[in-house]
Formats: structure tokens, sequence, C-alpha cells
């Protein structure tokens, strides 16, 4: 790992100075190095032939792989854990799992943080990959332990469990922070920009991303769950841990094949000297002429390319306005003494309108994600009132979720394959149709799933106590799926694709943030439901027993919020302005 520690300042010292060292080499040795600044392991301009690429993709793929294995491989029947194992009710269950859900989808925005700014994407996986290990080794040690203290009664061991469970779920949390938002844009960091085959190529990355990731959920959501069903959690809690380790183990193996970005400081830390600046600057008026704006005609902060100005969200120009004090340092012949702090590059302020322009569309896809919490939490418990038997075979309900893997498996293939080549024949789009009008597509999905597992409860209940079959739920499950094809994927895509060159992992997170902003949203919208439902002694609609209660008002409530997030997030899609280069 000597050649990883030494990383940080290679890229640093070399990636300055790339472009001016291939501008002195001959044409033919021009061609066979990247363009877009990107550097090998031992910190030299990276060779196309050797670096990047589907050979460097593979590993990192299959790195992805293992830890979706051993993530879905736990949060799928976490729910039936906690309520059959440890004796929670169905709320506080569900509540537990959406909480913690979304923290493993909050944390990504602190590890990109520290990749973008510190310790650069690679090693952040690393680091994170082991805690990860770890914290899985810890959920398995919370079902070893009334096997290890045989003498105890179960009772009184429970809270023990209880308390390593939650420890390791944590650190999982933890590390996937590291992992999730470094693995994806590190991946679409193999592609160079400049290259038409390879740039043709990335476009393609995030479907068969997301379709790899199925891929693997596929396997949990049977394999793993059955395990866990039928030879004990025990061994169905360390099968996780053991396959993390071999995608830590995959991602190493390759470190010679990969192109690394050099860090560029702290993204958030520019953010907020924007508003900074621009708010010491409040009372200034902004020139008529914005090229007098400082930077207006350099090539932007060190090693971070140039974005045109832009004439919305005037405000935080005045970041960029130069006054008295500061053209004397310019006139000093010494502008790298201003501080950031009091005058930003416009570059700088165009990084952070980006940002800004995206929060209201970020806000909208919010509520996707409080739906698709509910196929592991309330979709579960669902299923566990129904008849999971089909045929001689008991389905676990937690596998259910296979008719959304499914759903999914199918659909990127003859989406990027058949659907996005006729879509482009069509619009004269390169990917067919925008990432908005995806998006917008997609959210429309939770209002039809929410409306069928509505349907479906009503019946259920019509009908009780004669067993509905579980199978029924699979309209459901598969409509979940179609959104995350078109929401998910077309989120990150948009996210990444939008986002500044200094933040790239950054902005993979901000779309991770919206997924853990939509389970703390499910968490909410449970618990306000059983508050304001469970009173005078009512079971509420959400009860134990919910034979007793009224899961189908839950579900078409959600329906028409849904309805309401749709309307504001095509207000929002008709008014976004898309970043200029």
């Amino acid at each position: 790992m000597t050649g990883v520690r030494s990383q940080a300042p290679a890229m640093a010292s070399t990636g300055e100075h790339t472009v001016a060292l291939l501008a002195g080499l001959p044409a033919e040795a021009a061609e066979a190095y990247t363009t877009d600044g990107s550097l090998d392991f031992d910190g030299n301009p990276a060779l196309k032939n050797r670096t990047g690429g589907w050979r460097a993709c593979r590993s990192i793929l299959g790195t992805e792989f293992c830890y979706c294995l051993a993530f879905h491989g736990i949060s799928f029947n976490l729910i039936t854990y906690l309520t059959g194992v440890l004796g929670q009710s169905n709320v506080a269950a569900a509540r537990n799992v959406s909480t913690w859900q979304a923290t493993c989808f909050l944390m990504p925005l602190g590890g990109a943080v520290v990749a973008d700014s510190y310790c650069g994407r690679y090693r952040t996986m690393v680091v994170s990959c082991f805690i990860g290990v770890a914290g899985m080794l810890m959920t398995a040690l919370s079902a070893y332990l009334p096997l290890l203290v045989k003498n105890i009664v179960s009772s009184n061991i429970v809270p023990s469990q209880e308390f390593v469970l939650f420890l390791g779920l944590y650190m999982i949390a933890i590390g996937l922070g590291g992992l999730r938002p470094c693995l994806m844009s590190f991946g679409a960091d193999q592609f160079d920009d400049g290259d038409p085959s390879e740039r043709a190529t990335k476009g393609s990355f995030f479907n068969w991303y997301i379709f790899n990731m199925n891929c693997a959920s596929l396997i949990s959501s049977t394999a793993i769950v059955w395990v866990q069903d039928h030879c004990g959690w025990a061994l169905g809690l360390t099968i996780p841990a053991v396959v993390l380790a071999a995608g830590l183990s995959c991602l190493v193996a390759a470190l010679r094949t990969y192109r690394f970005q050099r860090t560029r400081g702290s993204p958030l830390i520019r953010v907020c000297q924007v508003v900074v600046a621009a708010v010491r600057k409040c009372g200034i008026e902004l020139p008529a002429d914005s090229s007098l704006l400082y930077g207006m005609l350099e090539d932007g902060l060190a090693g971070v390319p140039r974005i045109d100005h832009t004439t919305d969200l005037q405000f935080f120009d005045k970041a960029a306005i130069l006054v008295a004090s500061d053209k004397e340092v310019e006139a000093a012949a010494a502008p790298a003494r201003t501080s950031p702090w009091r005058l930003c590059v416009v570059t700088q302020v165009e990084e952070f309108k980006i940002l800004v322009r995206m929060l209201p569309l970020w806000a909208s896809v919010v509520f996707f994600y409080a739906v698709s919490a509910q196929v592991t939490s309330t979709f579960v418990e669902q299923g566990m009132a129904m008849d999971a038997t089909v045929g001689s075979v008991r389905v676990p309900p937690a596998s259910m979720s296979t008719f959304d893997i499914l759903t999914i498996i199918l659909l990127v293939p003859l989406y990027d394959r058949a659907f996005v080549p006729a879509a482009r024949r069509l619009t004269g789009r390169e990917k067919g149709i925008s990432e908005l009008q995806r998006i917008g597509a997609g959210l429309a999905m939770p209002v039809l799933a929410m409306a069928s597992a509505a349907l479906l409860e009503t019946a259920r209940l019509r009908a009780a106590p004669n067993s509905t079959s579980v199978l029924w739920q699979a309209p459901q499950y598969a409509l979940m799926g179609v959104g995350e094809v078109l929401t998910t994927i077309g989120q990150l895509d948009f996210f990444y694709g939008q986002a500044p060159a200094a933040m790239k992992t950054v902005c993979t997170a901000l779309g991770l943030l919206a997924i853990a902003a939509g389970g703390y949203l499910s968490s909410f919208l449970l618990t306000t439901v059983q508050w304001a439902t469970a009173t005078g002694g009512a079971p509420g609609w959400i009860p134990d027993d919910l034979n007793e209660g009224h899961l189908d008002r839950f579900f078409w409530m959600m329906a028409g919020l849904g309805c309401l997030n749709l309307i504001a997030f095509g207000s929002c899609a008709r008014k976004y302005k898309s970043r200029k280069g």
C-alpha cells in the first residue's frame, strides 16, 4: 500500500503538468494518453492501452456485485429478523429498517467529501470496505450470541443482541458511506471524456452498473433469504461478511489498471466561500459588463476546467466582484494572496449555481425513495399476512422483491439496446430522451405501485380470514422495478453529468442522499400515521395484526402524495437550466 499512500502528492504535482507534458509529445505518442488529466497508479499520465476502460471496470463491477450481494443479503430480510428473532413490533421494525437504510444512503455525502478533498476515491473505498466487513461480522455475532451463551434465558439475551446488531448495522452504514459514491464515480472515471469511443461507452455505464447491482440483489432476495429462513440466521448473516471481503480483494487485485483523478480540495468549502463572499458584498452593484467579474477571462480554478458565466442567480455573482482592496492586490501581481472568502473566480461561483439549480429537482426525487422504502418494510409485512404457499413451496415474503429485481434486469438491456437507439432516431438526442424526462416518467410509477398495493390490501381484508396468495403482490413490485430503471438510473446520470469536474463524487452522493432522505421521510410518515390513527385504544392503520388495521389507507395516502410530487417535479423540470461547459 506504499504506492497508494504516496499517490495523492504525486497526483497533485503531476496532474498540473499533464497537459503540458502531452503538448510536448509527438501526435502519435499523445494519442496514447488520456486527455482528461487522469493518472496511473505511479502518478504519471495514464496510458489508454494499459489503464481504464472495461479492463478496469470489470474489477470495479465485481466489487459492486459483492457489496450489493452483501448489503441486500442483510437488508432484504432484516425486518423478519427484527420481528421474528428480536420480537419487535411491526411499526418499530419498519421504522428501524427505514432509519438504518436512510443512514446508509446519507453517509455517502461524508464519504464523498473525504474522497474529493483528502484521500482520493480509491483509498476511501479500501478503508470503507474494511469497516463494512467488520460491521457485517458484528451483525453475524448478534445471531451467534444465543449459541455462545446457552445458559441464559433467551429474553435476557435480546438486549445484548440488539446492541451488537445495531452497532454492526451502523458500522456497515459508515463503510458503505465511503464505498457507494466512490465506486460509482470511480468507475465512470475510467472512461476518457476526450475520446469519442470511450465517451460513448461511458454513456451506458450507469445502465450496466444498475443491471449488475440488481443481479446481485436477485441472488440476495432468493438464495441468501432462503438460507436465513431455512439454515438459520448465524449462517445467513455470516455469508454477507465473507462476500464483502471477497469484493475488497477484487478491488485491490486490479490496482495497476485504474485511472486516478487528483483531489482538488473540499468542494463544500468552495461552496461556503461563494456564499460568504457574496454576503460580504451584498450592498455592491454588479457591473453591467460581466467580463469585469474576477476570473471571467481565466481558465478557472487551478486544475479545474472553466465553466461559462450564466445570468441567473445574480446575487452570487457578487462573490466575483473586484472591489478597491482586491484591485490593489491584483496590481501587486499577487492575486493568489486574495482570500477566496472575500473574492471568488467565476468558475467557483458557477459551481455553486449548478448545485442550487439541482436542489429543487433533488427534493422532488426524494418521495420516490420514500415509496421504495416500502419494498423492504410494509410490502413485506403485507406479504407476511398473506398465503405464502405456492404449490408445495413456501415463498418467503421478503423474496417477493425478486419481481422488482427481475423487472430491472429485464428492462435495463431493453432500454439500453432497443429503446435508446429507437428514441435517438426520433429525437436526435444521444441518450434518446433527456435525463429529466426519464426521471419524470419514473416518478409516475410509485403512484401506480401504491394504488396496486392499496387495491390488493382492500381485497385481502375483505377475504379475511381466508388467505390471499402472496403472488398478487407481483404487480406492485414490478411497477417499482420500472420506476427504478427510469428514476434511479436517470437521476444518477443526471447528477454526475451536471456536476462540475471537481464535484463529481459529491454530486453522485447527492443522488444517494435523495435515497437517504426518502428513507427518513418514510420513517417519519410511518411514525406520524401510527400516532394519528392509533388513538383512544384504536389499533391504527398498521397494527401488529394487519387484519385489524387499514394498511390500504396508508397506501392510498402515499399514492396521493405521489401525484402531488409528480406535479411539483414537472414544474421544476420545465424551469431547470442545464449547465454550460
